[in-house]
């Protein structure tokens, strides 16, 4: 989990270029204007005509019948584990798997539930490390009910699920009977690297759900979607968990314009991102993947300064950066531009010179 940015160390300059995270942005003119001018309605009695709007949309986008609006992605994971699974049930997903790591303990606490970690390069693994986790159908064991997967793995390195693997992990599911559920946090750059449609992508799920406050800009909301019952169902939860809001429109259009203006744009996310990583190479001793999107994660200590340290450096000069499993994660968004990149490289160098 990637914590809040800290406190500035005296002395640090005014944050200017903020690479901490796509939850960081901000919403655009053209998104307020649109969030002014919405048509709003009571969420509870399903009078809200921008989020009856919005959740057809999404429905047909991620290729479901059904789709209800929720603050948060956080609370599309919870509520989608309340439906799928029971007190008891044993749910498989990658150790790294944001519902393992960074939500609180929210499915062991108000489900009852447990996850089986599953180990694999990049945040993704394969049908035969899936079927390896196969436990016995007997007394002593939990019920498996449930496969997650994260798209794209965000610890992973934001890294796209190939489909074809993606395809043969939710087919060793559907063979013990397991519902299927994807984690579509960052579900459009996924779409947007890997060429294809979102529907496609998720099509072997029987649920999925899209975070607008990533690389969509919005300040708030998540739609999930699948069958009508499965929708039917998870709107009691909504109903339970607190997640039932009256004039949300106003949310929603932020989150109608972001599907307008903010879903191609995120290819320029990608190429920021593949330009940071292609300078950190240059640099002796940086250690850095190549990005799948908009996600970038290095180690400098090779460069002779730990992570920590040259977090603290980059903040003093008004960069912001998180950190994340000893890794320094720099993450490109609509408020990061080409410059912003070189303008990082050259603290980046400055700060290691000067160790």
């Amino acid at each position: 989990m990637v914590h809040a940015p800290a406190r500035p160390p005296e002395g640090a300059r005014p944050v200017r270029i903020n690479l901490y995270s796509d939850t960081q942005t901000r919403p655009t003119p053209g998104m307020r204007e649109a969030m002014l001018r919405a048509e709003v309605g009571d969420d509870q009695s399903g009078d809200d005509p921008s989020i009856n709007t919005l959740c057809d949309r999404m429905a047909a986008l991620l290729g479901k019948p059904a789709a209800v609006f929720l603050p948060s992605g956080t609370m599309c994971n919870v509520i989608a584990t309340l439906v799928h699974t029971r007190p008891g049930d044993e749910i498989l997903a990658h150790e790294t798997a944001h519902i393992l790591t960074s939500e609180g303990g929210a499915h062991g606490a108000l489900g009852g539930v447990q996850i089986q970690g599953l180990k694999g390069e990049g945040g993704l693994f394969d049908a035969d490390t899936l079927r390896a986790a196969i436990r016995p159908r007997n007394r002593n064991s939990p019920p498996q009910t449930l496969l997650e997967v994260e798209q794209t793995a965000n610890i992973g390195g934001g890294t796209v699920w190939p489909q074809a693997q993606l395809d043969a992990v939710v087919a060793v599911a559907r063979e013990q009977g397991w519902a299927t559920h994807m984690d579509g946090a960052r579900l459009m750059n996924a779409s947007v690297a890997a060429g294809l449609p979102a529907a496609e992508i998720c099509a072997g799920f029987d649920s999925a759900w899209l975070d607008f406050t990533k690389g969509m800009g919005a300040p708030l909301g998540a739609v999930l979607a699948g069958s009508a019952e499965f929708i039917d169902t998870a709107w009691r939860w909504k109903q339970r968990l607190g997640g039932a809001m009256r004039q949300a429109g106003v949310c929603a259009a932020a989150c109608t314009y972001a599907l307008d203006h903010h879903v191609e744009r995120l290819a320029e996310d990608h190429a920021n991102a593949k330009a940071l990583a292609r300078g950190l190479r240059q640099i002796p001793g940086v250690s850095v993947g190549e990005p799948d999107t908009n996600l970038v994660y290095f180690d400098p200590s090779g460069a002779g300064m730990d992570a920590a340290g040259l977090v603290q450096a980059l903040r003093m000069q008004g960069i912001l950066v998180s950190m994340l499993g000893g890794r320094i994660r720099a993450c490109t968004h609509l408020d990061v531009q080409a410059g912003m990149i070189e303008e990082t490289l050259a603290a980046i160098r400055d700060a290691l010179a000067r160790r």
